[in-house]
Order: C-alpha cells, then structure tokens, then sequence
C-alpha cells in the first residue's frame, strides 16, 4: 500500500454559505433514516445472523474482535478481504434509491449499522457509519488515523503513515461505538424516523430509536416480527426494497400533494 491519503471524518451538517440556504432554512422536515443488515442483504450481502450467514462459517471470536486481531490477524484480515470482494460486486436495491430520493424533499440524514458503500453510491449525500467501512482502513495506534483502501485487500505489512500495521476500519465486538452520542443527538433532533432492515437485536445501537422525540413519527420496515419498547411505531412487514419505496412515495405524496 503506497502512501494513502488520510481521510480526515467532518460529522455532516447542514451549513449555510454565502448565497446559499439550508434545507432547514428552507423549512424542509429533518428525516434520520437508520439502516441494518436486512437492506445490503437485498443486494447480495450475506449477513451475520442470516442462516447461511457469515457468522455460521466463522465464530465472532475468530474475526471480529479485538482478540481474534491479536491471535490471528491473517485470519482477520483474509475474513474482511472476503467481505470487500463482496461489497464491490453488489449494487444498490430499490431501498437504497428510495432513500437518496427523499433528499429532494426532506432534510435527510442517514445512520446506517452496515459497512458497504451503498448507501453512497445510491447518492445519499450524508451517511454515518456505525459499525466502520469496509472499504478504508486504519492505523493501529491512532483511530482517528483513517484512509481509503488503495486495492481490495490488506496485508500484513500494510503500514500507515505513524509506521503501525494497518487494519480493518471497523468496529468490533467488545469496541466502543465511537459515532453513537453524534447519532443519538441527530436522532433527538428528528421530525421523522425511519428504521429498515434491523431486527433492533443489536446493542447500542438499537437503543437509539428511543431517542426519537415524542412528537416524531417512527416507521419499522421489517418483514420479521420485532419486539418494539416504543408505543406508537408504525411497522410495515415487508422487506426493505418494497417497504422502503412505498413509504417514501407516500411521504413525497404527503408534501407535494400529488
């Protein structure tokens, strides 16, 4: 890996510039849409828990801890390399497109647990990672030290620029969520929440919903059943790339008048 840029993280914000107006400004509602493995698994990516999932083939212990880097971290970084083959081959899903095409309308913030790119390259101009990306990595010694991948793998031996092994830039099992306090005050500050494709098993990060004021609307897309604390959760049963285009033109509907 030959000198990587560093990709300096800004948390995403709507700023005014001169001659410009904000969606706020403008009066557009702020819609935080946050997303699990159920909507990447419509494009091909096979998810942990899923019974053909990755977490029957490999133990969490094995590949996503800070345990299993220091045991065996040619097994870490090959299960990862694996992942990134499969992130690049996938293409986003309907629900991914519905989702970049609220932006024309509403103020859209994306908080996603899932570590592809999709979400991007459907156009969704402002996602927070959760759980890290796949396809960018970082120093061992610094977190904050965090720069692109320069080709679909890692090795050992692929230094940063501190001179410390570069790894994986994601979160592990048993590792701090660093961006949840940012997603639990974006959340807080929301007129409308959109969950899709989670089961809300996963913690902490599933407990954000209840950050969600008491006057916003909250929509589960999820075809399973999913225990909700929350009163007042519309839960559409259906799969994320159905769920979510349905939706999206209803609240476009609801605004446009059309």
């Amino acid at each position: 890996m030959k000198g990587p840029k560093i990709m300096e993280s800004r948390s995403p914000a709507s700023r005014s510039t001169k001659g410009s107006i904000t969606l706020v400004e403008m009066g557009r509602s702020r819609v935080v849409v946050f997303t699990g493995a159920g909507v990447s698994a419509e494009s091909g990516l096979r998810t942990f828990r899923d019974s053909d999932g990755l977490w029957e083939e490999y133990r969490i212990e094995e590949v996503a801890t800070p345990e299993a880097w220091s045991h065996d971290p040619v097994k870490v970084l090959r299960f990862y390399d694996m992942r990134r083959e499969q992130v690049l081959a996938a293409e986003p899903n309907a629900a991914h497109q519905a989702i970049a095409r609220l932006q024309e309308y509403f103020d859209v913030q994306v908080i996603t647990q899932n570590i592809d790119d999709l979400h991007e390259r459907a156009g969704s101009a402002r996602v927070m990672h959760l759980h890290g990306e796949i396809l960018k990595a970082r120093s061992t010694v610094d977190p904050t030290l965090v720069m692109p991948m320069n080709g679909p793998s890692l090795r050992l031996g692929d230094r940063c620029p501190l001179g410390s092994q570069l790894r994986p830039h994601i979160v592990w099992f048993g590792e701090e969520v660093p961006l949840l306090p940012m997603a639990a005050a974006m959340i807080a500050q929301a007129d409308r929440l959109i969950v899709v494709g989670t089961s809300l098993a996963v913690y902490p990060a599933a407990g954000l919903i209840h950050y969600a004021p008491d006057h916003a609307p909250v929509h589960l897309i999820d075809p399973n059943d999913v225990p909700i604390a929350r009163r007042g959760v519309q839960h559409i049963k259906e799969k994320a790339s159905t769920g979510m285009p349905a939706l999206a033109s209803s609240m476009i509907e609801g605004i446009s008048g059309r």
